[in-house]
């Protein structure tokens, strides 16, 4: 490659790996954002459309046959759907399985400049449903910001899921601010992970925080109107950037210091607890409460830095994906763990 990858989604046999993100050479041909390569003999297959008018984000195999892909970019080999589109497997043209018209971008008093874009997506543990991250004010004519759900089968089409507290804004340096989500193991909840939001937009220094800025929320997967967060907990003002969830923790990780800290910003307030890095919450739809160790700070930490990337639960523990910001490496109180680092499940 000759720049930056920042998905990949294999076969169900490894064989090959689609990838997106930032480049325009692949194995010494040319390639703009998007391209199929054979994993067993390090090639890139040239029959397969490799075009992307701009950033792909976020590449995703759904099991229906389906390779869904979000970005930045307007057309893809021709097809000028823009932000997020299905491609066939075999050929990588659009297969005209979605037609969401994605669009709009935020626009409040100061906002910093943004633009269009998906960032993330998630499949549900069965299958059926997919989250998907972002800028965007309309999708296939329905009012969503920051997120919304993908029901797939016949021809994907937008779930009625979504809260209206996904429709404000935070702090006008930082107007999007989900940049990833997760599903419970049994499909039952959807988490979300508020980065880059410091605080609401026109927030007056009152406390506790309110709205989703800067904080880790539990929303029901399932429900439709009212839908509304059944907990939230604050890192105070500390961007997230990672999210993933086990059956018996919640792990979010960014630059937070802090977790339970619903009345403090850029400081401890009453009731803080100490978690550096990333933290671990209670679970579930009723849960929502950091992770203790014995010294009364969170269970789970990492060198802040800049933020975890990615998280990714297996059954043997979690895997963390980051950077080495001022040389960060601490990982689960051990050093030399930068860009990558494991925690394994212990009895």
């Amino acid at each position: 490659m000759n720049g930056t990858v920042n998905s990949i989604a294999l076969t169900p046999d490894c064989s090959h790996a689609y990838i997106g993100g930032s480049f325009s050479r692949v194995d010494g041909s040319a390639a703009s954002n998007i391209a199929d390569i054979r994993t067993y003999n390090n090639t890139m297959v040239q029959g397969w459309a490799h075009h992307a008018s701009a950033q792909v984000n976020t590449v995703l195999r759904a099991p229906d046959g389906h390779l869904l892909v979000g970005g930045a970019f307007t057309s893809i080999k021709g097809s000028s759907r823009r932000y997020y589109v299905s491609l066939n497997l075999v050929t990588g043209k659009d297969d005209g399985y979605l037609n969401l018209h994605i669009s709009g971008r935020y626009t409040f008093p100061g906002a910093d400049p943004n633009r269009t874009a998906v960032y993330n997506q998630q499949l549900s543990p069965n299958g059926s449903r997919v989250l998907a991250e972002g800028t965007f004010t309309r999708v296939r004519g329905k009012a969503r910001q920051q997120i919304f759900m993908l029901s797939l089968g016949g021809h994907g089409d937008i779930s009625d899921w979504y809260s209206p507290e996904f429709s404000r804004f935070c702090a006008a340096s930082h107007p999007f601010y989900v940049k990833a989500a997760a599903w419970s193991p049994d499909g039952s909840t959807v988490y979300v992970a508020a980065t880059t939001g410091f605080h609401p937009q026109s927030w007056r220094r009152t406390f506790p925080l309110t709205g989703l800025c800067d904080a880790v929320a539990a929303f029901p997967a399932t429900r439709r109107g009212g839908l509304a967060h059944t907990w939230v907990n604050y890192t105070g003002c500390d961007s997230l950037s990672a999210i993933a969830a086990g059956s018996g923790a919640v792990y979010a990780g960014g630059h937070e210091r802090w977790g339970d800290n619903a009345r403090g910003c850029n400081a401890a307030g009453p009731g803080a607890i100490a978690s550096p890095g990333m933290g671990g919450y209670t679970p579930g739809l009723t849960g929502g409460h950091l992770l203790t160790g014995p010294a009364g700070h969170g269970l789970y930490s990492r060198g802040r830095g800049l933020g975890a990337d990615d998280m990714l639960v297996t059954g043997a523990g979690l895997w963390i994906a980051s950077e080495n910001l001022d040389g960060t490496d601490r990982c689960g109180g051990v050093g030399g763990h930068a860009g990558i680092c494991f925690l394994p499940y212990t009895s």
